[in-house]
């Protein structure tokens, strides 16, 4: 008989967000209407004439076969002249890897960098992926938190303070998951020259970089240190920009002996992307973007309903995020209502409170490494964002009311 499962899977933290989905599941199954602020994709559709590109590649037979390993010629290219133009550098195909979406391309990465020994330093709260995927490859996350109070931004003496001789690699977002805070020019330029001292990879997260409001800038670390080209990763791809997650295209712009390598860890997995999707990827970089730019704009609106709601909540306060599409409350001041039978004293606990009792969904900030937090994505409409935030404060007057009672009785 096989003696187990690989020890490797023993540091891998079980998924909250798996919980609270599969509890919202539960409840639609049995008929109830549940806001889900957890999921974190666009509710659109891609653009028709992404649709429509995919349809002509398959009539024309161009979807059939294996492709090159780290994708076709026609997206790299693609890819080359859309980094040029929004990140404002331009890298070489050969510097490419396009892989089953970006977390796939973080995993090569990681796959390729990381192994045991070393550290890999993350500034919390963050996406859950980041700390697991060092995990499973015998790496050490080192979490450095910030806070709501610096816009929940990693800050250049924190950083050279977490940083060691044992730092294989920092990993930034910007936009971030799950706060939607964005650094500037100038606070990424400052980390960058910390860094400039340490002899360490630096992977850059971009996939929210094209939804930012406000007249907020994205700038990519490879436009602000192209000194450091030789040890930047940036990740990026289709799905936040193009609302095309189920596609699965990503890609990694590394240096070009790491890019082999990526392509080297791809070739014994993956193999190629879904060509069809590639096809399609084509034409969300090469085509026109006013949809694209019609899509962030109704995020803007979405944001600024979300976080005004969420901030008439007595106990709950939440900053205004930069980008992506995800408000990040703090709603310790919630704590103290009572949910069968106790006081809620965590995030957990008030996660499930607002499941059952307002049939709201969202995520624990404990899951990012921000005890105290919830993570409410709003890609959804205005009319469930603003049901979905009555219904929470709904429930938490009458949980109060009802602790006011019990205390008074």
């Amino acid at each position: 008989m096989p003696q187990g499962l690989a020890k490797r899977l023993s540091v891998i933290v079980p998924s909250i967000t798996l919980q609270v989905s599969a509890r919202a599941n539960d409840l639609r199954s049995r008929g109830i209407d549940v806001v889900n602020f957890g999921v974190g994709e666009p509710d659109f559709e891609p653009p028709a004439f992404i649709l429509d590109a995919a349809k002509k590649a398959i009539d024309a037979g161009q979807t059939s076969k294996y492709t090159a390993v780290t994708g076709i010629a026609a997206l790299k290219q693609a890819i080359c002249a859309a980094t040029e133009k929004k990140r404002g550098f331009l890298p070489t195909p050969d510097q490419i890897t396009v892989s089953v979406g970006a977390k796939h391309s973080l995993f090569n990465v990681a796959l390729a960098c990381y192994e045991e020994g070393d550290e890999i330093l993350i500034p919390t709260p963050c996406w859950v992926s980041y700390p697991e995927q060092v995990r499973m490859f015998g790496a050490e996350p080192v979490l450095v938190p910030t806070s709501q109070e610096n816009g929940w931004r990693l800050t250049p003496d924190d950083l050279a303070r977490a940083l060691t001789p044992r730092t294989k690699a920092v990993i930034l977002c910007t936009p971030s998951n799950p706060t939607g805070s964005a650094y500037t020019e100038e606070q990424l330029s400052a980390l960058l020259e910390v860094l400039r001292k340490h002899d360490c990879y630096i992977v850059v997260d971009e996939i929210y970089g094209d939804l930012v409001y406000d007249g907020f800038r994205h700038v990519s670390a490879a436009k602000i240190a192209p000194d450091l080209l030789s040890r930047l990763i940036i990740i990026d791809g289709v799905s936040k920009s193009y609302a095309m997650t189920g596609w699965r295209i990503g890609w990694s712009i590394a240096p070009k002996p790491l890019a082999k390598a990526c392509d080297v860890v791809q070739g014994q997995s993956t193999t190629n992307p879904t060509a069809v999707a590639q096809h399609a990827a084509v034409a969300a970089l090469t085509g026109p973007q006013e949809e694209v730019e019609a899509m962030r704009g109704v995020f803007q609106k979405r944001r600024d309903l979300i976080v005004s709601a969420l901030n008439a909540i007595p106990g709950v306060r939440c900053r205004t995020p930069e980008g992506a599409f995800y408000a990040f409350p703090d709603c310790r001041g919630l704590y103290g209502i009572h949910y069968k039978g106790k006081p809620i004293s965590n995030d957990e606990d008030l996660a499930f409170f607002l499941l059952e009792k307002a049939h709201v969904a969202a995520v624990p900030g404990g899951a990012f490494g921000a005890p105290g937090y919830l993570r409410f994505s709003y890609a959804t409409s205005e009319d469930r964002i603003a049901k979905g935030i009555a219904s929470m404060r709904a429930a938490v007057e009458a949980a109060r009311q009802e602790g006011q009672s019990a205390s008074a009785g």
